[in-house]
């Protein structure tokens, strides 16, 4: 294959016995390479769309295996509606998706084809209200519920608008009149769910008590699930020693509002913030507001472990939107650096890609994230783009092991974890994975031997368990049979020897 670059070069006319190359020809000749390689890059756009790695043991970054590719990218223009201007919410359900075009005020509604193609469904500006026309003031999410209803986060109108599954206007939900809710502050619904009973969870700017919780009816019920606050000890303490009016001029021991909701299949909502790392980057919520998020890995799920300050990108890794898959595993984005962290039921992190940039599989101005299926979503506000990526066969592997665990063909799972190790030696979770099936299958010297492997103690420590009760189980009679040995012959020989001693005495 001749690449055009260098068609010049490649159809040169042969020339008779070169001279040798000199180390300054070498130099000359690398120098023009190096120089030409970036204009060269569309040639090679395929081999790799974005910077994929994992962390290992001691948290340092090891490189892996793309787990996603860029499949598509969507612009307005592509639909003859003109650019999208600082789109801010997406959803998506079944082969819908909405988009939030919150500069243009206004909802924007695709659906995906089995073909990869995509068509323009529906776009929602306004709605009647009786015989008034409202219109949408800056939309920034959305959810669809079963039946088809739509909850609209309407921002710079202070309200949630409801629809009906034709746009047909239904009801409003507006500042509740609540004690609770402070009447200084404005009401700026920013990102909204609905769970399966029909409560509505709704995170409002400026608001830090947690979620706003109505019932089915938009009647406020209260809040729920707000983040703990967190005390800065030398705050503190400074604190203590001050006058009462050097105190009115510190900042309050306030929680941190949340930035962002999503449902998952379970009915439990996935938050996140974009506090610093001592604050929890993500939780998950059951209704009482409590957070259940498992967190078995190496370190809690908080993106990067490890960064630096180039490019002038500094501090810890703030997720701004959370997707949770079907099989329990959770994807969360992080504005900082653009990158998608993509964490296992367990915490474990299965791998992050992406990156700041602008090049497919980077982003801009990340702002939210969604799935189909186990393809994934992400919006750029500043590039206005959607970006579509879809599973490599790296990744299918990985998905594939962990549907197969969660189905209970812990063989199949470990099976596909044995496949993945092919594909990357270095890929800590494949040896657990397959620790973590042989357990599940009763093998514990298997599950002991891998656990070992890649230094997970709790797993290694569950396994041991069950060997020993297991292998206690198995030879117990032996044991008993040693003990009866032990304690039994000695004295029937002692009692032989003195009856022996008796008759012959005799």
């Amino acid at each position: 294959m001749k690449f055009p670059l260098f068609s010049n070069l490649l159809d040169a006319p042969k020339m008779a016995a070169p001279k040798p190359f000199s180390l300054s020809r070498i130099v000359i000749a690398s120098g023009f390479i190096l120089f030409f390689l970036p204009f060269a890059s569309p040639l090679f756009a395929d081999v790799a769309t974005n910077y994929s790695y994992n962390y290992d043991y001691w948290n340092e970054q090891v490189v892996s295996p793309d787990p996603y590719y860029v499949s598509a990218y969507l612009i307005g223009d592509d639909f003859g509606i003109g650019n999208f201007r600082d789109p801010q919410g997406l959803f998506i359900k079944d082969n819908r998706i909405y988009i939030c075009d919150s500069g243009n005020n206004r909802i924007v509604q695709l659906e995906a084809k089995p073909d990869g193609s995509y068509d323009l469904t529906r776009i929602i500006t306004s709605f009647w209200i009786g015989e008034e026309e409202s219109a949408f003031n800056y939309p920034s999410d959305l959810f669809e519920t079963k039946e088809g209803e739509l909850f609209i986060c309407d921002m710079n109108n202070h309200r949630v608008v409801r629809l009906d599954k034709d746009a047909n206007y239904a009801a409003s939900i507006v500042k509740p009149l609540d004690e609770s809710v402070d009447a200084n502050v404005e009401f700026l619904p920013m990102k909204i769910v609905v769970d399966h009973a029909g409560r509505i969870f709704l995170q409002a700017r400026n608001v830090n008590k947690g979620l706003m919780e109505f019932d089915k009816n938009g009647v406020f019920v209260g809040f729920m699930g707000a983040n703990k606050v967190w005390v800065n000890p030398v705050d503190y303490i400074w604190k203590l020693i001050s006058t009462q009016a050097q105190r009115a001029r510190m900042d309050l021991f306030i929680p941190t509002e949340y930035n962002n909701l999503c449902l998952d299949n379970d009915g439990f909502i996935y938050v996140t913030n974009s506090s610093s790392w001592y604050i929890a980057s993500i939780r998950r919520l059951n209704a009482m507001g409590q957070d259940i998020l498992i967190r078995n890995g190496y370190e809690d799920p908080v993106g990067d472990l490890s960064f630096g300050s180039a490019g002038g990108v500094s501090g810890s890794s703030k997720f701004i939107d959370v997707a949770a898959l079907d099989n329990d595993s959770y994807a969360c984005f992080d504005r900082v650096r653009g990158r998608i962290f993509m964490y296992d039921f367990q915490g474990n992190l299965l791998y992050a890609f992406g990156g700041l940039g602008n090049y497919k599989g980077y982003f801009l101005l990340p702002v939210a994230l969604d799935k189909m299926g186990y393809s994934l979503f992400a919006l750029d506000a500043r590039a206005a783009a959607l970006t579509r990526f879809d599973l490599t066969t790296y990744g299918a592997l990985i998905n594939t092991a962990l549907d197969e665990y969660k189905a209970g063909r812990y063989e199949s799972s470990a099976e596909q974890w044995e496949q993945t190790l092919k594909m990357n030696g270095n890929y800590d979770l494949a040896y657990i994975g397959i620790g973590r099936a042989a357990l599940r299958q009763g093998d514990y010297l298997k599950a002991m031997k891998y656990y070992k492997l890649k230094r997970d103690d709790k797993g290694y420590g569950k396994a041991f368990q069950f060997y020993r009760k297991q292998w206690m189980e198995e030879n117990l009679w032996k044991i008993l049979l040693l003990l009866a040995i032990v304690i039994i012959v000695p004295k029937l020989i002692k009692g032989i020897l003195k009856f022996r001693k008796e008759v012959m005495e005799e």
